[in-house]
């Protein structure tokens, strides 16, 4: 399921940022599903930021030198409610059957007219 419905990851600016001043190597970061990051002589790199899941920041939680930072997520709403991001992952959940809304199931269910089984 795309978090993003179509729209361009690359157009989206969410990916890890390392301060190395900050960075302890403690390798946390790592553990990225993703694989986003390499292990070099001097630490962890960004090696592949557009695998980053927008929104996640998991690694940023876990980093032990709090080192590892991301942009504001408000910009990535912004991005989300210009773009009607929301709706169109709402409807493909629905059209997977991963998600119910309440009219659906009323009209599933054989109600009359979707308004009397509040």
């Amino acid at each position: 399921m795309a978090w993003l419905v179509g729209y361009p990851r690359e157009k989206i600016n969410w990916h890890p940022t390392i301060d190395p001043e900050k960075c302890v190597k403690c390798g946390m970061c790592m553990n990225c599903g993703r694989n986003v990051y390499d292990w070099t002589e001097e630490g962890p790199v960004v090696a592949r930021p557009n695998q980053c899941i927008v929104g996640c920041n998991t690694c940023a939680n876990l980093c032990m030198g709090n080192a590892i930072s991301f942009p504001e997520k408000e910009t990535i709403r912004e991005i989300y409610k210009r773009e009607k991001i929301w709706s169109k992952v709402k409807k493909q959940l629905e059209e997977e059957g991963k998600i119910k809304t309440k009219q659906k199931s009323e009209e599933e269910s054989g109600c009359c007219d979707g308004g009397c089984c509040s």
